[in-house]
């Protein structure tokens, strides 16, 4: 594959391969320790929740901060905190103190340095390879998740059985040190900003207006919470399964942890076959269906070769749909604003997965595991259908390099970066017959110019010159106006030349920055002492 061409993202990927690994290991440790110290399916099932918990709460924040401060030190931090974590679990484990709330506060905090971290690694995989190699190499990652799955959880399975669950969580402690070493080793060029950092408010702001006012994004996000709200039920409850359904121990849960990862590797190894094959909304509609049949073979089927191919079909389904995913939604948002819309989709998975998890965990407890399956699958189904009314959108159809056509002007008035609010108008000169083809353009100008930090947008017609028609916005301060024109893609230039192709003037539209100033009336002056206005 074309990106382990590249040194640092092999590296990287290498280390973050044997991290995957301590953290599978971990992961069965957990869920199985739960078995052990509960008979509760609902605590079992929130095990999967609580390391999808602070994605759902704190991505957001760590989007923030990967749009705008080094995100290697930010994975630093991120992967020094979970080993810190990991290595207390691991002695309080091996001390025999774990209650099922401790393990779970545990696996929240662990969670919390996968919520800091994977924004920052997601928004870094765009900085590391070219764009046309960023499809494989967030593939690559997923099959270096599940190429572990694959082998992790059986190893978990056999450490426990042989050293019991603090070796486990040992093994995953050390796991961490093999990223923290390539990220200290990793020397990114240095980024020259013109511009200051946003404060973290307006920050986030721009990031939900962003990702408010892009449809494309939307649907995205939508399937992600979709699907991790309906196909979590295999990881959740798979401890159950494994216990219950299939009479088995720790080294069986491992052993079908191993199998739905080695069926995501070679879902992972399709991809590229897959995609050249068909468009994304019939890829994901198909893994939805997919996803669907293996969740009912694992709730109608009671043999280990049954529930194995089941798993394998499950595995394939859900690296291809949420690679896909991720893909569709990095190649379809700008660098300035990616870890932001990573965030994004991060948390709304991430609040699917633990509402699903959480929602089957306690339908298996009311109802039955093998219902609560069952209706997983039939809402899977839902999650396909869904697509016929909101389809993907297709990501190579968008080039969303800046389009880098903004030369800031030259200011006869001294202004400080934060001085405004600034009001820029444009005036346009339309023909009576071109109207509605201005009116269709500046819809969607609107929406740009709003997404891009615009405020109070409004167009004006001229009520003695009625082919004259004038744009209007609001942008706080000068540097926001700066940026606001800075975020212009080369995706978003139709707009603006198919409304420069119908305007009729001898020169083109007129731009006018005004900063606005509040006049304040003038206060009659006190009256003179000992003078008499009536003389």
């Amino acid at each position: 594959m074309a990106p382990f061409s590249n040194p640092v993202f092999r590296s990287l990927w290498l280390a973050t391969l044997v991290s995957n690994l301590g953290g599978l290991v971990q992961a069965v440790a957990a869920g199985w320790t739960m078995t052990t110290l509960t008979d509760s399916e609902h605590m079992v099932a929130l095990v999967t929740a609580s390391t999808s918990l602070p994605i759902m709460t704190l991505a957001l924040l760590a989007g923030v901060l990967a749009d705008n401060y080094d995100r290697r030190r930010i994975m630093l931090v991120a992967q020094i905190l979970m080993l810190v974590v990991s290595t207390a679990l691991a002695v309080t484990a091996y001390l025999d103190l774990l209650t099922p709330w401790l393990l779970l506060s545990f696996t929240f905090l662990i969670g919390c340095g996968g919520a800091l971290h994977n924004p920052s690694w997601q928004a870094s995989v765009g900085d590391i390879v070219p764009r046309d190699q960023v499809p494989a190499a967030v593939m690559a990652n997923g099959m270096s998740f599940n190429l572990m799955r694959s082998i992790g959880p059986a190893l978990g399975g056999i450490i426990i059985v042989i050293a019991g669950a603090a070796a486990a969580f040992a093994l995953n402690a050390v796991s961490y040190l093999a990223l923290i070493i390539a990220l200290a080793m990793w020397r990114t060029p240095g980024i020259v900003r013109t511009l200051p950092r946003e404060r973290f408010r307006q920050a986030t702001t721009a990031g939900i207006r962003y990702v408010s006012l892009s449809p494309n994004l939307l649907r995205i996000i939508l399937r992600g919470f979709l699907f991790g709200l309906t196909g979590v039920a295999v990881l959740a409850l798979l401890p159950l399964i494994a216990r219950d359904l299939l009479g088995g121990g720790a080294s069986t849960y491992g052993f079908l942890l191993g199998l739905f990862g080695l069926g995501a590797v070679g879902g992972a190894l399709t991809n590229s076959r897959t995609r050249a094959a068909f468009n994304n909304e019939t890829i994901v509609r198909t893994a939805f269906v997919g996803m669907a049949l293996g969740v009912l073979l694992l709730a109608l089927g009671d043999t280990l070769l049954l529930a194995a191919f089941a798993l394998l079909l499950c595995g394939a389904c859900w690296v291809t749909t949420n690679a896909l995913l991720n893909v569709s939604l990095q190649l379809s948002t700008p660098r300035w604003v990616v870890g932001r819309a990573l965030s994004f989709y991060m948390t709304a998975n991430a609040c699917g997965m633990v509402a699903g998890s959480w929602l089957w965990g306690l339908t298996a407890e009311t109802h039955g595991l093998q219902n609560a399956l069952m209706l997983s699958a039939v809402t899977l189904i839902a999650g396909a259908v869904i697509g016929l009314r909101l389809p993907m959108p297709e990501f190579d159809k968008l080039n969303l390099d800046p389009l880098n056509r903004f030369i800031e002007p030259a200011l006869a008035l001294q202004l400080t970066p934060r001085t405004g609010p600034i009001m820029v108008t444009v005036d346009f000169n339309i023909a009576e017959p071109d109207i509605p083809a201005f009116l269709e353009a500046m819809a969607a100008r609107r929406r740009i110019r709003i997404r891009d930090g615009a405020r109070r947008w409004s167009l004006l017609r001229d009520l003695e010159q009625p082919d004259i028609w004038t744009e209007k916005y609001y942008v706080a301060t000068w540097i926001e106006y700066i940026r606001h024109n800075q975020r212009r893609t080369m995706s978003d230039s139709g707009i603006s030349e198919a409304l420069h192709a119908l305007h009729r003037g001898a020169h083109p539209p007129r731009v006018r920055r005004m900063i606005e100033r509040q006049t304040v009336p003038k206060q009659p002056d006190p009256p003179i002492k000992g003078y008499d206005e009536t003389h």
